[in-house]
């Protein structure tokens, strides 16, 4: 057995799944609402059974682990990684020599962590140049630094070592904790004299600090991190992310900030939807862990050189990671916390006034250049057209390109021809803020849900497969659902129940997905009404198809020749003849009585 199995084996899909979501049972399966939605009707089925959860409302469902993974925002491998926490699993046992962490224990550090921050906690109420600095100078109320778990270390060199020494903790593990360093009459605390901050992970466990300066000193740094560690990786790292990540959910958009106090007053003043890096070093990593939950990203850097150099280098890397990236512009310069201190509504109206960062990078160069020169215009191309190379919306790539030979005074044919030439440099299409990319859209939804239904029927129902005769792979958009079609065209015979065919294994876990809405929306029915439906699902089906392939077609159309126009209006109409087909019962059902 792999790590992967043990954890399988200790967990109960439905223990995990109700710390998320209120299941009551239901037959031999639970329901609860849908967390991905606001429905009020519960549609959310966990079954301990098949150890499977489809939500009926999104269409979305897997595995305990794809369910923390969508919850939590983390990738296989930090789902993985809670679980075994929570069933007591030591992953480490299944790693091979190489890739063995020969450190102290992870979850010692976490302990130790978690130890100096309730130390620093009890510390900065005792301390008054902290206290004024957070409740008056920043004017934090007492229940923010509470839940932000804001705390002061002492400038007596060796007081948390001291401390943490006493509960039972080694040089060595608070030396890889990054709480301590190595000065010149031994091992000291690392941070001393600062208002501390601590850096947690999505699931809010400590895993470093960032320390404030409280006391004017030009020889030292105003901030300072944990260094690296095994758990702070300051790449990786997104502040606030474990308070955020609900609002996120819900309001389907973040912000991100530069500084992490500046998180902290967006929260208090109730824009919860913030979050920020380590400075303005805006990495891959950043935008991939908060495109787990949204992939509307807008981001809200200070004005000066260094907050609008690392906003152009994130427009690529937003690309790359293809989620949707805007700008927002706070009014004379200020910075999220000073917009707040002024008035907090003018902050929550700021944050809806966001540019599409395509656009906010067209008006920045036109400020910058002088684009009424040739070199102006040149540099201001150069600049843009990769840009809009990598739009793969034509629409969207004519808008800009008539925009910016607008702007610089040019035919649009001579930027074409530039175009043409331009090496692409951005990976993906910048799509414009919609909202959280992760859901697919109603149409995209319905779709899918029809292929799902369809084939449930097909599977758990011999006797209704002469509704496959119209079918063809091509109708269905997921992979394991034209899979599953092969296998009941090759096995016409087959009895219902996959767990007799060994074909099925690769596709087990939406297999059990089908089995569980065949369950929830079919098993109760008499046979003349699985007819009904099955020839309902198929037209619908072939009509979401018809549909779908006319789209392409009429794209298609706009910059086809005459011999290609003759081609696709030719498919139009085969098209057109297949859906009075279907709907006018000419391929009758073929099923048994």
């Amino acid at each position: 057995m792999d790590g992967i199995e043990e954890v399988k084996a200790r967990i109960s899909i439905e223990d995990v799944i109700s710390e998320y979501v209120q299941l009551k049972r239901a037959g031999r399966n639970y329901k609860g609402l849908s967390p991905f939605t606001s429905e009020r009707t519960p549609s959310f089925v966990v079954s301990p059974e098949k150890q499977i959860w489809h939500d009926f409302s999104s269409g979305r469902g897997g595995n305990v682990f794809s369910f923390v993974m969508e919850m939590e925002g983390l990738d296989f491998k930090g789902a993985l990684e809670l679980l075994a926490r929570k069933a007591g699993v030591d992953l480490e046992q299944y790693r091979t020599k190489g890739q063995r962490y020969n450190g102290p224990k992870k979850e010692r550090l976490y302990e130790l962590l978690d130890l100096a921050a309730r130390f620093y906690q009890v510390q900065f109420s005792k301390n008054q140049t902290a206290l004024e600095y957070v409740l008056k100078t920043r004017r934090f109320s007492k229940e923010t630094a509470l839940e932000w778990r804001l705390g002061y270390s002492p400038n007596t060199g060796t007081a948390l070592a001291d401390y943490a020494k006493g509960k039972g903790f080694s040089e060595t593990e608070l030396k890889a904790a990054g709480l301590t360093s190595q000065r010149y009459r031994g091992l000291g605390d690392m941070f001393r004299g600062r208002l501390m901050i601590p850096l947690q992970d999505p699931q809010g466990r400590v895993i470093g600090f960032t320390a404030r300066l409280l006391e004017a000193n030009d020889q030292a740094p105003k901030y300072i991190n944990t260094p690296q560690t095994a758990l702070y990786d300051k790449s990786r790292h997104v502040f606030g992310l474990h308070l955020a990540k609900e609002q996120i959910r819900r309001t389907k958009f973040v912000v991100l900030v530069e500084g992490n106090l500046d998180v902290i007053a967006s929260h208090q003043a109730g824009v919860r939807q913030v979050v920020a890096t380590a400075g303005t070093a805006l990495t891959e990593p950043n935008l991939k862990a908060l495109s787990r939950f949204t992939g509307d990203i807008r981001l809200s850097f200070d004005a000066d050189r260094a907050g609008v150099a690392a906003t152009e280098r994130a427009i690529p890397i937003a690309s790359k990671v293809g989620v949707s990236l805007s700008i927002i512009d706070i009014p004379s310069g200020k910075d999220p916390d000073e917009l707040i201190k002024q008035d907090p509504e003018l902050w929550k109206e700021a944050i809806t006034k966001n540019k599409y960062a395509l656009d906010w990078l067209i008006d920045r160069y036109n400020k910058l250049l002088d684009v009424t020169t040739a070199q102006g215009k040149r540099e201001f191309s150069d600049i843009l057209l990769p840009v809009v190379r990598g739009l793969k919306d034509s629409v969207e790539q004519d808008h800009y390109l008539l925009s910016i030979a607008d702007i610089i005074g040019v035919s649009k044919e001579a930027l074409v021809q530039k175009l043409n030439k331009t090496e692409p440099t951005i990976q993906k299409v910048l799509k414009k803020p919609h909202g959280d990319i992760r859901p697919v859209d109603k149409k995209e939804l319905e779709y899918s849900k029809t292929q799902d239904h369809f084939l449930a029927l097909m599977l758990l129902q011999p006797r209704l497969r002469g509704s496959l005769d119209v079918i063809t792979e091509e109708m269905f958009s997921k992979d394991t659902g034209r899979e599953l079609l092969r296998f009941l065209r090759a096995n016409p015979e087959f009895d219902g129940k996959p767990e007799t065919a060994a074909a099925l294994k690769p596709i087990g876990e939406y297999v059990k997905i089908t089995l569980l809405q065949y369950e929830e929306l079919y098993s109760g029915l008499e046979f003349t009404e699985l007819q009904y439906e099955a020839a309902r699902l198929q037209a619908r089906l072939v009509e979401q198809f018809v549909k779908h392939k006319k789209e392409q077609v009429v794209n298609q159309l706009q910059d086809a020749d005459e011999a290609s126009t003759t081609v696709l209006l030719e498919q139009v109409k085969e098209l057109d003849s297949l859906l009075r087909q279907v709907k006018g019962g000419a391929y009758g059902q073929k099923q048994e009585g």
